[in-house]
């Protein structure tokens, strides 16, 4: 998902997101929707939320992170 379209959802939820990293708004999305914020947490492409949004994104973001 592209970060305009992050910060447009992100904004829906009311949540401010200015200086604020890709990563960290969707960590902030997830936390706001009751969810874990554990967006680019995953190791080894290992996650067991299947229906997570995120997902793709989720491992790119984790394998950049963590390499």
């Amino acid at each position: 998902m592209k970060m305009q379209e992050v910060r447009d959802l992100a904004k829906e939820l009311g949540i401010k997101t200015a200086r604020m990293s890709k990563a960290n708004v969707i960590q902030a999305i997830q936390v706001t929707e009751g969810n874990f914020g554990c967006f680019a947490s995953a190791y080894n492409g290992e996650c067991d939320q299947l229906n997570c949004i995120w997902r793709e994104d989720c491992f790119d973001a984790s394998k950049k992170m963590h390499s």
